[in-house]
Protein backbone atom coordinates (compact mmCIF):
# COMPACT_ATOMS: atom_id res chain seq x y z
CA UNK A 1 0.00 0.00 0.00
CA UNK A 2 1.51 3.48 -1.07
CA UNK A 3 2.34 5.86 2.04
CA UNK A 4 -0.73 8.83 2.33
CA UNK A 5 0.50 12.20 2.52
CA UNK A 6 -0.99 14.10 5.39
CA UNK A 7 -0.68 18.13 6.61
CA UNK A 8 -1.08 18.75 10.74
CA UNK A 9 -2.23 21.22 12.75
CA UNK A 10 -2.31 22.29 16.59
CA UNK A 11 -1.77 25.67 18.00
CA UNK A 12 0.14 23.48 21.00
CA UNK A 13 3.99 22.64 19.88
CA UNK A 14 4.13 20.01 22.13
CA UNK A 15 1.43 18.58 20.94
CA UNK A 16 2.39 18.91 17.53
CA UNK A 17 5.78 17.63 18.44
CA UNK A 18 4.27 14.44 19.64
CA UNK A 19 1.64 13.51 16.87
CA UNK A 20 4.65 14.53 14.24
CA UNK A 21 6.90 11.50 15.87
CA UNK A 22 3.51 9.27 15.81
CA UNK A 23 3.12 9.33 12.38
CA UNK A 24 6.84 9.16 11.54
CA UNK A 25 6.99 6.11 13.14
CA UNK A 26 4.19 4.68 11.69
CA UNK A 27 4.53 3.64 7.86
CA UNK A 28 1.51 4.61 6.36
CA UNK A 29 1.46 7.91 6.88
CA UNK A 30 4.27 10.30 5.89
CA UNK A 31 3.89 13.79 7.23
CA UNK A 32 4.88 16.44 4.47
CA UNK A 33 3.96 19.86 6.31
CA UNK A 34 2.74 21.17 10.52
CA UNK A 35 1.27 24.64 10.89
CA UNK A 36 0.11 26.12 14.07
CA UNK A 37 -2.65 28.11 12.70
CA UNK A 38 -5.42 27.48 10.33
CA UNK A 39 -3.86 29.96 7.83
CA UNK A 40 -1.11 28.12 8.24
CA UNK A 41 -2.86 24.66 7.32
CA UNK A 42 -4.33 26.79 4.71
CA UNK A 43 -1.11 27.74 2.76
CA UNK A 44 0.48 24.27 3.05
CA UNK A 45 -2.33 22.66 1.38
CA UNK A 46 -2.57 25.59 -1.05
CA UNK A 47 1.33 24.81 -1.83
CA UNK A 48 1.64 21.16 -0.77
CA UNK A 49 -1.87 19.64 -2.11
CA UNK A 50 -2.40 16.19 0.01
CA UNK A 51 -5.37 13.98 0.32
CA UNK A 52 -4.98 14.21 3.80
CA UNK A 53 -4.88 16.49 7.04
CA UNK A 54 -5.47 16.52 10.55
CA UNK A 55 -6.51 19.69 12.67
CA UNK A 56 -7.50 20.37 16.34
CA UNK A 57 -10.57 22.41 16.76
CA UNK A 58 -9.32 25.30 18.53
CA UNK A 59 -6.69 26.39 15.83
CA UNK A 60 -6.76 30.04 15.99
CA UNK A 61 -6.76 33.10 13.85
CA UNK A 62 -9.58 31.40 11.26
CA UNK A 63 -10.46 28.47 13.42
CA UNK A 64 -11.35 25.20 12.23
CA UNK A 65 -14.84 25.59 10.79
CA UNK A 66 -13.99 28.44 9.27
CA UNK A 67 -10.73 26.38 7.48
CA UNK A 68 -12.99 23.61 6.60
CA UNK A 69 -15.70 25.52 4.98
CA UNK A 70 -13.00 27.60 2.63
CA UNK A 71 -11.50 24.14 1.68
CA UNK A 72 -14.29 22.70 1.01
CA UNK A 73 -14.97 25.48 -2.03
CA UNK A 74 -11.16 24.53 -3.17
CA UNK A 75 -10.92 21.98 -6.14
CA UNK A 76 -9.23 18.29 -4.89
CA UNK A 77 -9.18 19.67 -1.31
CA UNK A 78 -7.76 16.89 1.18
CA UNK A 79 -10.30 15.27 3.42
CA UNK A 80 -9.81 16.24 6.65
CA UNK A 81 -9.72 14.59 10.41
CA UNK A 82 -10.93 17.12 13.35
CA UNK A 83 -9.48 15.96 16.74
CA UNK A 84 -11.04 17.74 19.86
CA UNK A 85 -12.21 16.84 23.42
CA UNK A 86 -15.27 14.94 24.15
CA UNK A 87 -16.43 17.18 26.64
CA UNK A 88 -18.38 19.32 24.13
CA UNK A 89 -20.70 16.76 22.25
CA UNK A 90 -21.45 19.35 19.41
CA UNK A 91 -17.95 19.55 17.88
CA UNK A 92 -18.75 16.26 15.72
CA UNK A 93 -21.63 17.50 14.15
CA UNK A 94 -20.49 21.19 13.55
CA UNK A 95 -17.21 19.66 12.45
CA UNK A 96 -19.25 17.01 9.67
CA UNK A 97 -21.39 20.21 8.65
CA UNK A 98 -18.44 22.15 7.73
CA UNK A 99 -17.28 19.49 5.42
CA UNK A 100 -14.84 16.97 7.87
CA UNK A 101 -14.74 13.67 6.57
CA UNK A 102 -13.97 12.64 10.18
CA UNK A 103 -13.69 13.24 13.72
CA UNK A 104 -11.78 11.76 16.76
CA UNK A 105 -11.61 12.42 20.15
CA UNK A 106 -8.46 14.04 21.66
CA UNK A 107 -8.38 11.70 24.94
CA UNK A 108 -8.72 8.88 22.36
CA UNK A 109 -5.43 6.68 22.26
CA UNK A 110 -3.04 7.28 18.94
CA UNK A 111 -4.13 4.11 17.40
CA UNK A 112 -7.61 5.51 17.16
CA UNK A 113 -6.42 8.27 15.29
CA UNK A 114 -4.27 6.71 12.88
CA UNK A 115 -6.73 4.28 12.08
CA UNK A 116 -9.60 6.99 11.68
CA UNK A 117 -7.17 8.63 9.30
CA UNK A 118 -6.68 5.71 7.38
CA UNK A 119 -10.21 5.16 6.58
CA UNK A 120 -10.95 8.58 5.85
CA UNK A 121 -7.81 8.73 3.50
CA UNK A 122 -9.48 5.38 2.06
CA UNK A 123 -12.77 7.47 1.20
CA UNK A 124 -15.11 6.65 4.39
CA UNK A 125 -16.85 9.10 6.82
CA UNK A 126 -15.67 8.12 10.58
CA UNK A 127 -17.92 10.02 13.12
CA UNK A 128 -19.33 9.17 16.49
CA UNK A 129 -23.40 8.65 16.53
CA UNK A 130 -24.98 12.07 15.50
CA UNK A 131 -28.48 12.81 14.78
CA UNK A 132 -27.87 14.12 11.40
CA UNK A 133 -31.02 15.98 11.78
CA UNK A 134 -29.44 18.50 13.64
CA UNK A 135 -27.04 19.14 10.75
CA UNK A 136 -29.80 21.16 9.51
CA UNK A 137 -30.81 23.09 12.32
CA UNK A 138 -31.58 26.91 11.95
CA UNK A 139 -28.50 29.24 12.60
CA UNK A 140 -31.04 31.37 14.53
CA UNK A 141 -30.70 28.99 17.37
CA UNK A 142 -27.26 29.89 18.27
CA UNK A 143 -28.55 33.52 18.83
CA UNK A 144 -29.20 34.93 22.44
CA UNK A 145 -32.49 36.37 23.03
CA UNK A 146 -30.62 39.40 22.85
CA UNK A 147 -29.13 38.96 19.73
CA UNK A 148 -32.94 37.78 17.82
CA UNK A 149 -34.44 41.08 19.50
CA UNK A 150 -31.68 42.79 17.58
CA UNK A 151 -31.72 40.85 14.12
CA UNK A 152 -35.70 41.68 13.85
CA UNK A 153 -35.39 45.13 15.31
CA UNK A 154 -32.76 45.76 12.47
CA UNK A 155 -35.12 44.25 9.95
CA UNK A 156 -37.86 46.94 11.03
CA UNK A 157 -35.04 49.65 10.12
CA UNK A 158 -33.37 50.83 13.33
CA UNK A 159 -30.34 52.74 13.52
CA UNK A 160 -27.61 51.63 16.29
CA UNK A 161 -28.74 54.52 18.62
CA UNK A 162 -32.62 53.88 18.48
CA UNK A 163 -31.43 50.00 19.37
CA UNK A 164 -29.46 51.63 22.23
CA UNK A 165 -32.09 53.72 23.50
CA UNK A 166 -34.84 50.82 22.93
CA UNK A 167 -32.46 47.76 25.08
CA UNK A 168 -31.34 50.51 27.55
CA UNK A 169 -27.49 49.69 26.54
CA UNK A 170 -24.28 51.65 25.24
CA UNK A 171 -23.68 52.10 21.44
CA UNK A 172 -20.29 49.97 22.09
CA UNK A 173 -22.89 46.89 23.79
CA UNK A 174 -24.64 47.33 20.80
CA UNK A 175 -22.01 47.04 18.58
CA UNK A 176 -20.50 44.29 20.31
CA UNK A 177 -23.80 42.16 20.15
CA UNK A 178 -23.96 42.98 16.48
CA UNK A 179 -20.60 41.40 15.79
CA UNK A 180 -21.64 38.33 17.85
CA UNK A 181 -24.83 38.51 15.70
CA UNK A 182 -23.24 38.45 12.67
CA UNK A 183 -20.35 35.64 13.11
CA UNK A 184 -22.76 33.21 14.46
CA UNK A 185 -24.59 33.65 11.26
CA UNK A 186 -21.89 34.39 8.82
CA UNK A 187 -22.30 37.68 8.05
CA UNK A 188 -20.68 40.71 7.06
CA UNK A 189 -22.97 43.58 7.53
CA UNK A 190 -26.68 44.56 8.72
CA UNK A 191 -27.99 44.27 4.84
CA UNK A 192 -27.22 40.88 5.25
CA UNK A 193 -28.83 40.49 8.31
CA UNK A 194 -31.87 42.09 6.64
CA UNK A 195 -31.61 39.87 4.05
CA UNK A 196 -31.13 36.95 6.07
CA UNK A 197 -34.08 37.89 8.59
CA UNK A 198 -36.66 38.06 5.70
CA UNK A 199 -35.21 35.27 4.03
CA UNK A 200 -35.58 32.72 7.23
CA UNK A 201 -39.43 33.72 7.74
CA UNK A 202 -39.10 37.28 9.07
CA UNK A 203 -42.06 38.77 9.17
CA UNK A 204 -42.56 41.24 5.76
CA UNK A 205 -41.05 44.45 5.63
Amino acid sequence: MSTIELILADPNPLMLQALSVIFDRDRRFSLVATAKTAEGFLEACLRVPVPLGVIDWTLPQLGAERLLAILREQPNPPRLVVYASSADQDIPRRAMAAGAAGFCAREAPPEQLLDTLEAVAAGRMVFPFLDVRSLRRDPREELTGREKAMLTALARGRTNTELASELGISINTVKFHLRNLYEKLGLKNRSQAIAFHYSHGGDNP
